[in-house]
């Protein structure tokens, strides 16, 4: 179920027969800001099950927005020369390129690991 950026949902009821109850609303719209380079705490893994035999290199621990990530991953992407996504807080990049990517974080401004 997919929910529409516009529509609240009510936190922990489903129906109360209460007229007077105040529902409370979760807000969809919560993004953490995005912290300094300096200060993030990114991750370089390499993964290969679950992908067909395929390697990945996942980069997780990035605090920000989902653009300020989506921009991340772009120019990771392109500095690689490689494919890839951006899922759920990850940058996913096709192929090893850990140290590549470690080094090119670190030019950045990121403490990678």
């Amino acid at each position: 179920m997919s929910k529409n950026k516009n529509s609240r949902s009510a936190v922990g009821v489903v129906y109360s027969t209460n007229p007077d109850y105040q529902y409370q609303y979760e807000d969809d719209n919560t993004q953490p800001d995005t912290l300094p380079p300096s200060q993030q705490k990114l991750r370089v893994r390499m993964e290969r099950s679950g992908r067909g035999g395929k390697t990945v290199t996942i980069v997780t621990g990035f605090v920000g927005t989902d653009d300020d990530l989506n921009t991340l991953g772009r120019t990771l992407k392109t500095k690689c020369g490689v494919g890839g996504s951006v899922k759920d807080g990850e940058i996913i990049i096709q192929g090893d390129f850990r140290e590549r990517l470690v080094t090119l974080l670190k030019e950045m401004g990121y403490p990678a690991k």
